[in-house]
């Protein structure tokens, strides 16, 4: 449950194109500032102004994947959405039904030992849910032709296949397909692997080069990390499951740093919280981590390090909203969401943006369950 349960987003406040599409660029969203409970509307590009020397801003650098085939099982026609890549070689993906308009729709996961056809002759041949998911989430292996059997032996190079077969997630609220480049944020990187985010990190997207170039000269850092983000599926609004990620020397020390010197840490988006937190002891030290978690932020854990957060706008059932209560406290967020809604303000990847910050004063000292800087 969350502060916003009753809360009702009426559809069309969905975005349906991207920024520039609408406008004259990525950075040509709007912005609205929450200060504690104290709210102000902005224009994006106003963004260096709502900050100050000393802040640091951190951002994930995953990049985006084209993450969804076309695929039949038996005589049906899905899409197949590639969500993580394990450790063993198996992908999380979740089966899809095509809508008839561009989009998907949900359709029962499973069972252990379906095929599902790719293009190119290949073949996914689904082995087990992934735990935490409910059936929405099947681990699978993707073989070769003629290879149909689950368990070890010859895999398809599935980066590869989605360079040259998929196409970038998207659902039914957005209005056409986009290339690829709609969904890389700029300061997407490729990795060696080919590794990358099911879906964009998206409340990095209105940056653009010269937005970052005028927030540095302010004194304003920015600190990079990875987390490969899954699938999310808009209408599940499940808690996330185990994603990857990675927090290097580099940014440990500039968050510690910044966090000394009464600067503030900002991260961009619920994914660079999630990384940033699982990377933060008990005393509230950032120290360089790589692997999986699976940490769910909620007020009753309370977070350690970020003071703020650069975010989009949520469903009301949507699981992130417990992580951004944790952030800015109950009233805060239902404050700042109402007037989201009253000046119409956009939802979802293609909208507007949401900057959280903590009331004027020090810094609280953390304590699980309570909010820092609110």
């Amino acid at each position: 449950m969350t502060a916003l349960d009753a809360l009702r987003v009426p559809a069309e406040l969905s975005a349906r194109v991207p920024a520039e599409q609408r406008g004259a660029g990525r950075d040509d969203v709007r912005l609205l500032v929450s200060r504690g409970q104290e709210v102000s509307h902005h224009a994006f590009r106003e963004l260096p102004g709502q900050l100050r020397a000393g802040d640091v801003l951190v951002v994930n650098t995953s990049p985006t994947l084209a993450a969804a085939v076309n695929g039949r099982v038996g005589g049906d026609r899905v899409v197949v959405h590639f969500s993580t890549r394990g450790e063993d070689g198996r992908w999380a993906v979740e089966l899809r039904r095509p809508d008839g308009a561009g989009a998907t729709a949900p359709r029962p996961g499973g069972p252990a030992g379906a095929a599902v056809r790719l293009p190119g002759g290949s073949r996914l041949v689904l082995e087990e849910p992934l735990a935490g998911a409910g059936s929405r989430l099947w681990w699978a292996r993707a073989c070769p032709p003629l290879i149909h059997r689950a368990g070890p032996g010859p895999t398809v190079d599935v980066p590869e296949l989605l360079r040259r077969y998929g196409r970038p997630i998207r659902y039914g609220y957005t209005e056409r397909d986009q290339p690829l480049s709609a969904y890389q944020t700029v300061f997407a990187l490729p990795t060696a692997d080919g590794s990358g985010s099911a879906e964009m990190p998206s409340a990095a997207r209105p940056f653009t080069a010269g937005l970052v170039a005028a927030l540095v000269s302010r004194g304003v850092q920015f600190a990079p990390l990875t987390l490969h983000t899954g699938v999310a599926s808009a209408e599940a609004h499940e808690p996330p499951y185990p994603e990857r990620f990675e927090v290097p020397v580099t940014t440990a020390w500039l968050v510690n740093a910044a966090r000394a010197g009464g600067g503030r840490v900002i991260a961009v988006g619920t994914t660079a919280v999630r990384a940033l937190e699982s990377s933060a002891g008990p005393d509230a030290v950032v120290r360089p981590a790589v692997g999986w978690t699976d940490l769910v932020v909620t007020p009753q854990r309370g977070v350690r390090v970020v003071d703020g957060l650069l975010t989009g706008l949520h469903e009301p059932e949507a699981s992130h909203l417990l992580m951004l209560e944790a952030i800015a406290g109950g009233a805060a967020l239902s404050r700042g969401y109402g007037e989201a809604l009253s000046h119409r303000y956009l939802w979802h990847e293609f909208g507007d943006v949401h900057l959280l910050l903590p009331g004027e004063g020090p810094r609280a000292p953390f304590r699980p369950g309570h909010p820092t800087g609110s």
